[in-house]
C-alpha cells in the first residue's frame, strides 16, 4: 500500500498543479487503502515580503482550502502555543488523541478539533533540502483514532511527500520572487526562459515615471530606519493604484519609479492611457492622505513628481554577462522622464506629453509648449485641470 502511493507521489504527484492538487490525490489514495483519515494540512513557510505561509486544507466533502498567513499571525501568541509551532521549533512528531484516557488538550487548537468530532491528531515535520522544517497534519474521526497500521503508512510516506511539496513549493516561491523584484511580465518571462543578454521585444506601452521631491535634503535630516519607512509609505501609494489598474512596476531606482501600462494591440492605446491617467489620480488622492497622517505626526510632507506619456519600448535583457536586468530603453522611456523633470518648474505635481493627453480628454489641459534637456524639439506638455 505505502509502496504505490509513494510511487504515484514520485511519478506522478510532483507533476501537480499545486500543493492542493497534490494533497487532493494523495488523501483520497490513502483513504480508499484503509487509513482512518479525515482531514489532512499541508503547512508551508513562505519566503515573501507580506506572506509568512501558506496553509493547505483536504477534508473528504469539501473543496481544497488555501489559506495565506501574514507575518503577525507567525508571530502572533496563538500560533507560539500551536502544535504546529512545536513541530517546526523541535522537528519532532507530535501526536494528540483527542478521546479515551490518554486523551491531552495542551494545546488551545486541540479543544476546537475535539468540538468538531475529531478522535485523534497528528503533526509531523517536513525536512526541505536545506533543512527548512514545514508540517502536514493529520487527523481521524475513527472511534479510537489511528490505528498502529494507519501511523507506519503516514509515517512511511512523510519523506516521499516531502520531496514532492519542496518541489511545487520551489516552484511557487520562484514565482512570486521573481513577480516581487522583477514584476509580473518580466518575472514570467524569465521563469519561460527568456534570460539571454540582449533578447528583447518591442512593445507599445503607456509609460510612468515619478520621484520624490526634496529626497536628499529629507535624507540629510531623517534617520536610516524613517527614511525606510518614508520610502515604503511613499511607494506603496504610487504602487497600489499601478497595479490596481493593470500596471506593471518594473523598477525602483532611489525614490523613483518607472511602470508601464503594455498595450495589447495599436487599437489599445486609449486604454491604456486611460487606466494610467486612474492610476495617478488615485495615486495622488492616497498620497495627500498620507500626508494628512504625516501632518498629525508632525513628520515631513512628501512631494512627488510624476510624468506620462505612451509609444513603444525595448522590453529584455540588458546588462554585463554577469548581471542583468530585465527593463524598458527608448527615447519614450527618455521622454517620460523629462516631462517628470518639468514639474518643480511649472509647480505641477503631475504632467504628461500630448500623446498620452490625447485619448484622455478633459481630464487633462494643455500647458503650453516648453523645452526639454536633451529633447530637440519643444514639446506640448499637459497637466490637471
Amino acid at each position: 500500500m505505502t509502496a504505490a502511493i509513494e510511487r504515484w507521489l514520485l511519478e506522478e504527484g510532483r507533476y501537480s498543479a499545486d500543493p492542493g492538487e497534490l494533497l487532493d490525490g494523495m488523501a483520497r489514495r490513502l483513504v480508499a487503502a484503509g487509513v482512518h483519515l479525515a482531514r489532512v494540512g499541508i503547512h508551508l513557510r513562505a519566503l515573501h515580503p507580506q506572506v509568512a505561509g501558506l496553509r493547505v486544507l483536504w477534508t473528504p466533502d469539501h473543496p481544497i482550502e488555501e489559506t495565506l498567513y501574514g507575518h503577525e499571525t507567525a508571530i502572533s501568541d496563538a500560533f507560539a502555543r500551536s502544535p504546529l509551532a512545536a513541530c517546526y521549533n523541535t522537528a519532532l512528531t507530535i501526536r494528540r488523541r483527542l478521546e479515551g484516557p490518554e486523551s491531552a488538550f495542551d494545546y488551545p487548537i486541540l479543544h476546537d478539533l475535539k468540538r468538531e468530532g475529531f478522535t485523534d491528531y497528528l503533526v509531523t515535520p517536513m525536512r526541505f533540502g536545506q533543512g527548512e522544517i514545514h508540517g502536514i497534519s493529520w487527523a481521524s474521526r475513527s472511534p479510537g483514532g489511528f490505528s498502529d497500521q494507519d501511523l507506519t503508512v503516514i509515517q512511511d510516506l512523510v519523506p516521499a511527500l516531502s520531496v514532492t511539496i519542496e518541489v511545487l513549493h520551489q516552484r511557487r516561491t520562484t514565482a512570486t520572487l521573481l513577480d516581487t523584484y522583477l514584476g509580473r511580465e518580466a518575472g514570467r518571462r524569465v521563469l519561460t526562459g527568456s534570460i539571454r543578454r540582449g533578447e528583447a521585444t518591442t512593445l507599445a506601452a503607456a509609460l510612468w515615471y515619478c520621484d520624490l521631491r526634496g529626497f536628499t535634503q529629507l535624507s540629510d535630516r531623517l534617520e536610516r530606519d524613517q527614511i525606510v519607512e518614508l520610502l515604503d509609505d511613499y511607494f506603496g501609494c504610487m504602487a497600489v493604484p499601478v497595479e490596481a489598474m493593470g500596471g506593471e512596476i518594473l523598477k525602483f531606482v532611489g525614490d523613483a519609479m518607472l511602470a508601464i501600462f503594455p498595450m495589447r494591440d495599436d487599437l489599445d492605446r486609449d486604454r491604456a492611457c486611460r487606466d494610467a491617467l486612474t492610476a495617478a489620480e488615485r495615486a495622488l488622492l492616497d498620497l495627500d492622505e498620507l500626508n494628512q497622517v504625516r501632518g498629525r505626526a508632525a513628520k515631513p510632507e512628501l512631494k512627488v513628481g510624476l510624468g506620462l506619456h505612451h509609444g513603444p519600448v525595448m522590453y529584455g535583457n540588458i546588462g554585463a554577462a554577469t548581471r542583468l536586468d530585465f527593463t524598458v530603453i527608448g527615447p519614450a522611456v527618455n521622454l517620460v522622464t523629462r516631462i517628470e523633470s518639468l514639474c518643480p518648474e511649472l509647480d505641477r505635481t503631475l504632467l504628461t506629453s500630448r500623446p498620452f493627453a490625447s485619448p484622455c480628454g478633459s481630464r487633462l489641459k494643455s500647458l503650453g509648449q516648453h523645452p526639454l534637456k536633451g529633447i530637440e524639439v519643444p514639446q506640448e506638455i499637459f497637466g490637471l485641470p
